[in-house]
């Protein structure tokens, strides 16, 4: 053990040991490194040679442990010196082994050590081979499906990826520029006026020339901007100067002349006047241009900016801009009709003016381009058109419901576009009318073009002439005031400065609707035509200073929209408005100001008007919804707990699907159940035929020859001409018949009933488009042809289904008719008895007639089917020998039913005895007085109704039923699409409240998200 003292420890071991150790603290030998206890123990052994040295700890690092430690030799004395020098060869390679010893050592011990801390620290990791079932298959087999190394190679090189991108430091530099010019202006100074410069600028400006020059565009703008400084300095001092004295109390005295001298400084002081207005005007347009000159520069570098964006290395889903958001939020609103009083009060601006004062054309100058339909002073812009303005790459339009885009920049898509327009105002005006309130909603976008959404609503008239609708004048100001009175719209009035001021009707409008003008903007236009008709210019500026009117605007404008050619181009326009003004002594003058000229300047003032009204109103439009989708979630909560909110479309959806599964149920028919109901009903159509028509005409002739022979000629007959379309009349009947049945069995399980009204209309409307395949009845008429023509009854049991076929038909008729002869005569005793009824005269006229004709029947049972006119006058006589007058048609009439049902009677006792005739008909009835020719009738007429109620069952189930769920696709898909039609069809409270909460929520999520952006780009 050590003791960490001086009298102890070396100076090494001093140095190893902590400062905050205590002379007490013991620190043992073995936990000090081995190679410190090697060279502790080394230097310890020199200071204290008689203390034996402890070797044994350094010896698994060094082999010098193992050597005697020698005492220090003198250099001084003769033969120590000598030996000393003459082994100093020895000396020095046994010092270099040391050292080759020393670092052996020390890399064998730490390579052990190493090797040692790696293997405890190995120990303490998990075992991770039992979690490779975690990683997916896919991850170990990625490294032999895919050539890592092609796929590197592949890829391209930074300096390509490089080159593709934007020159930022370029536009970094035009956007730095363009801040610092445009952060200097102010509300109501010329936005010519940047900065204020010192007065020691103006002596320094010519020192300070070359330096300006060297630094390019930017330090020309700034040279032109001290001067022109100056120069309005030095006119504000000239004008100072000039200025008359105020007005004094009128003397009695008269006032003395002017002296020359007072005349000629005058003189000399306006005309020095005029030349700085002059040259100041020549600097502000120098200005000017190249102010328009930088901003075409930054409008070609962002265009290729976008370009490049747009197209990318990597396609990626497309970001909507700011305006396009708050336009879809415009649309969703404008087809929102709220029952919560949450009217749309969102900005837009709401261009309105009397009719042909240039409207259109200030918002085509805006958009740059000429977009609408045009027109020699009648009427074009009969209905709102919604315009969305925003920047993008390419000069393009679009409609909101079509994904065709219009290229601005060709003549033939700009005719295309003004064509489509005008087809819509004119779809949109309902008949009887000449404006609609239906907007048309239209997105423009291009380089440099201003975000904000426009309106361009109908001009207002004074006078409804020849064409128009009576109500016409009172339509357009009620659509006006219904965009006006939102307190956000942003009104740009626009007035027609080629006309007299007291014909505008529009000014008045607004000041009703904004009578503090704190959202209006006051546009003149034509100013050309208002220079050169006016014989004042004053009036002018009266108007754009806002004297001339009661109106009151947030600002005033002054443009020119052209020549009032059609043709002109946008390009073509601005060029000539520039010139305008440039050369008009409305600017040089200072009537007017330089910021209140052209369309550009007015549709920066715009935009900048519109974002910050939307700014300030739309969080709170925001609130105003979520309280209407509480209002509309309570509601549903407390009326209809148990169902689902779906809306209009969803419900369509959920009854098509129902409606589709009904049809199919029709596939589920038993052929059994077709082939039955057929054959009873086809019968029940043409069992009148076959015994009226057929079988009793028939049965009159004298032998069987002439019976078989007059029955084919009839039934050939009536296969060719009525058979086969009373048959498909049947079928279709029936599938009719079985799809409502369909449909009423499926209403019975927990249907909602709010479907009704759909379904019905579309069954209807699916059998009226269903129109049977006529190629059947070819291949039917043969069939029944066929049927009819087979006469061989092979066995018994075909006999006796025969007989009973006939037995059945034949009672069936004799019932008819004895109702219908009960009818003709009256109440028998019976029930003139025990029911009190009595016979009318004609019922005891043709009771009489009755007894007569059946003495008759009794004497002549074989009598033919008709009376003969002797048999008729016998009969009317005897019955007037009674007192009893009749008409010879009443008595051929009671005959008829009488001998129909003496007929019936017969027959029915004839099909009894034809029972047992099977055996005679084998034999062809010979020898033989039995003839059942009649049976084998009913046995072909039956078999024809199984064989024809086959064939359209195979038709049915093969085709029709195919088609007719074909035809209910095609109708509900076009109920579909008809808005309208779903209106009508799903009505209810239900479904209105579910619409308003769908239409509110989603309202509310995209100013939710509209919101957020708008945070984002502040």
């Amino acid at each position: 053990m050590l003791r960490a003292g001086s009298a102890v420890t070396c100076i090494a071991c001093k140095n190893l040991l902590p400062s905050r150790m205590g002379v007490k603290f013991r620190v043992p030998l073995q936990k000090l490194h081995p190679l410190s206890r090697a060279i502790h123990h080394r230097y310890s052994s020199n200071n204290n040679p008689q203390r034996p040295p402890h070797c044994s700890a350094a010896r698994h690092y060094t082999s010098l442990s193992r050597l005697p430690l020698r005492p220090p030799k003198s250099r001084s004395g003769g033969h120590g010196y000598q030996q000393h020098r003459s082994f100093w060869v020895a000396h020095l390679a046994a010092r270099l082994l040391k050292l080759r010893y020393i670092l052996l050592g020390s890399a064998v011990g730490g390579g052990y050590t190493a090797k040692k801390t790696y293997d405890e620290w190995k120990d303490m990791f998990p075992d991770m081979s039992q979690y490779t079932w975690i990683v997916p298959d896919f991850v170990w087999e990625l490294s032999e499906n895919i050539d890592l190394d092609n796929l590197a190679s592949a890829l391209p090189e930074l300096e390509e990826i490089a080159k593709l991108l934007p020159d930022m430091e370029k536009i970094g530099e035009n956007f730095t520029f363009l801040k610092s010019l445009l952060s200097s202006e102010t509300t109501g100074e010329s936005t010519l006026r940047v900065t204020d410069v010192p007065p020691t600028s103006a002596a320094m400006s010519d020192g300070s020339d070359k330096q300006f020059k060297k630094q390019g565009l930017l330090s020309e703008l700034i040279l032109i901007q001290q001067q022109i400084q100056q120069h309005e300095e030095e006119m504000r001092r000239a004008a100072d100067n000039n200025a008359p004295p105020p007005l004094r109390e009128p003397s009695p005295s008269p006032a003395p002349n002017p002296s020359p001298s007072q005349s000629k400084r005058k003189s000399s002081d306006k005309e020095k006047i005029d030349q700085l207005q002059e040259e100041l005007l020549r600097t502000q347009l120098k200005y000017q241009r190249l102010l328009e000159r930088l901003e075409k520069e930054n409008k070609e570098l962002r265009k290729v900016v976008l370009q490049k964006d747009d197209k990318g290395i990597h396609q990626r889903k497309v970001k909507k801009s700011l305006i396009d958001m708050y336009s879809e939020v415009l649309d969703i609103l404008s087809d929102y009709d709220s029952n919560y009083n949450t009217h749309d009060q969102l900005p837009r601006v709401v261009v309105v003016g009397d009719q042909s004062a240039g409207k259109t054309s200030v918002l085509e100058m805006i958009a740059q381009a000429r977009i609408f339909p045009r027109g020699s002073g009648e009427m074009m812009t009969r209905s709102p058109v919604k315009v969305t303005l925003s920047e993008g790459p390419h000069h393009v339009a679009m409609f909101k419901d079509s994904t065709r885009e219009f290229d601005l920049g060709k003549e033939e898509d700009l005719a295309a576009l003004r064509h489509e327009i005008e087809l819509r105002m004119r779809k949109s005006v309902k008949e009887g009318q000449t404006v609609s309130p239906e907007t048309i909603s239209l997105s423009v976008k291009g380089p440099g073009i201003q975000r904000m959404v426009l309106v361009d609503l109908p001009g207002v008239i004074s006078t409804v002439t020849s064409g128009m609708a009576a109500d016409t004048k009172e339509t357009i100001f009620s659509i006006s005031k219904a965009y006006m009175q939102n307190p956000n719209a942003i009104i740009l009035c626009i007035q027609d400065g080629s006309v007299d001021a007291e014909r505008s009707i529009v000014t008045d409008l607004v000041s009703q609707m904004d009578p503090q003008g704190k959202r209006t903007i006051f546009v003149l236009t034509k100013v050309d035509l208002a220079e050169k008709n006016l014989a004042s210019s004053s009036r002018i500026q009266q108007i754009v200073e806002g004297k001339l009117f009661p109106m009151k605007a947030l600002g005033y404008f002054a443009v020119v929209t052209g020549k009032g050619s059609s043709n002109e181009s946008i390009d073509s326009i601005k060029d000539y408005e520039e010139d305008f003004f440039q050369k008009s002594r409305l600017l040089r003058d200072g009537m007017l100001k330089a910021h209140q000229v052209t369309t550009k300047n007015l549709s920066l003032a715009v935009s900048d008007c519109f974002w910050k009204m939307v700014r300030e109103s739309v969080e709170q439009q925001a609130d105003a919804f979520k309280a209407s989708r509480f209002n509309l979630e309570t509601e549903w909560k407390n009326n209809y707990p148990r169902l689902r909110e779906l809306d209009r479309n969803e419900l369509y959806e959920k009854a098509k699907n129902e409606i589709l599964d009904e049809v199919i149920s029709l596939s589920q028919v038993t052929p059994k159940h077709w082939e039955s109901i057929l054959q009873k009903k086809l019968w029940e159509r043409v069992s009148t035929h076959v015994i009226e028509n057929i079988y009793l005409p028939a049965a009159q002739t004298i032998n069987s020859g002439t019976f078989n022979t007059t029955v084919d000629i009839k039934l050939k007959q009536w296969t060719d001409k009525q058979l086969p379309h009373k048959a498909l009349e049947v079928a279709w009947e029936t599938l009719q018949e079985e799809f409502a049945r369909f449909m009423a069995e499926y209403k019975g399980k927990d249907q909602d009933d709010i479907f009704d009204k759909l379904k019905e209309a579309v069954k209807d409307e699916s059998i009226k488009r269903h129109k049977w395949n006529e190629r059947a009845m070819d291949s039917l008429r043969v069939i029944q042809h066929n049927a009819l023509e087979d006469r061989s009854i092979t066995d018994k049991p075909q006999w006796d289904a025969a007989i009973h076929f006939m037995e059945e038909t034949l009672q069936s008729r004799l019932k008819d008719t004895d109702s219908v002869i009960a009818d003709m005569v009256g109440p028998d005793w019976k029930q003139r008895w025990l029911s009190w009824k009595n016979r009318t005269p004609e019922q005891h006229i043709r009771n009489e007639t009755k007894n007569e004709l059946e003495r008759l029947l009794k004497l002549h049972e074989d009598h033919t089917a008709y009376l003969a006119n002797d048999e008729v006058t016998t009969v009317r006589k005897n019955l007037e020998a009674r007192g009893v007058e009749v008409d010879p048609v009443l008595i051929k009439d009671t005959w008829h039913q009488l001998f129909r049902r003496h007929f019936l009677q017969k027959a029915l006792l004839h099909c009894n005895l034809c029972r047992r005739g099977f055996y005679y008909y084998q034999r062809h009835f010979v020898d033989s007085e039995l003839e059942c020719n009649d049976v084998v009738l009913f046995w072909r007429i039956q078999r024809m109704l199984a064989i024809t109620a086959n064939t359209l069952r195979q038709q049915l189930t093969n085709t029709e039923v195919r088609r007719l769920e074909k035809n209910v696709k095609e109708v509900l898909e076009d109920f579909g699409e008809d808005t309208e039609k779903k209106v009508q069809l799903i009505t209810g409270r239900r479904v209105q409240l579910a619409e308003d909460l769908k239409k509110v929520r989603e309202i509310q999520e995209k100013l939710e998200a509209f919101i957020e952006a708008l945070h984002k780009e502040k």
